[in-house]
């Protein structure tokens, strides 16, 4: 094979990885609207959207990005911030299971 012929098949083999993350991307925005039109109570619809939503930007991000070729550091950083951001979600929930807002 030439240098050329290994290019071009280097080239389809990312054009194909682009293509398959964009219809992934389409597939989880029509799973979106479908919840959203299933009338969930409001707790298990926005736990539902937000893990798609998580799906969707982890995509974009590893491989619109180039993330998914990173260092493991970034990896570590990325779990701290994950866990941070659910941590902060999860701080409303707690607080008001135990009593601690008075204006309801």
């Amino acid at each position: 094979m030439t240098a050329a012929g290994a290019h071009a098949a280097d080239i389809d083999k990312h054009v194909r990885i682009y293509i398959t993350v964009f219809v992934a991307l389409m597939a989880l925005t029509i799973i979106t609207v479908a919840i959203s039109r299933l009338h969930l109570r409001e707790p298990v619809a926005v736990s539902v959207a937000l893990l798609v939503a998580v799906v969707k930007g982890s995509l974009v991000a590893c491989y619109f990005m180039h993330l998914i070729s990173e260092k493991k550091l970034i990896y570590a950083v990325l779990v701290l911030t994950t866990l941070f951001f659910f941590a902060l979600l999860a701080l409303p929930a707690v607080t008001h299971s135990n009593g601690y807002w008075i204006h309801e």
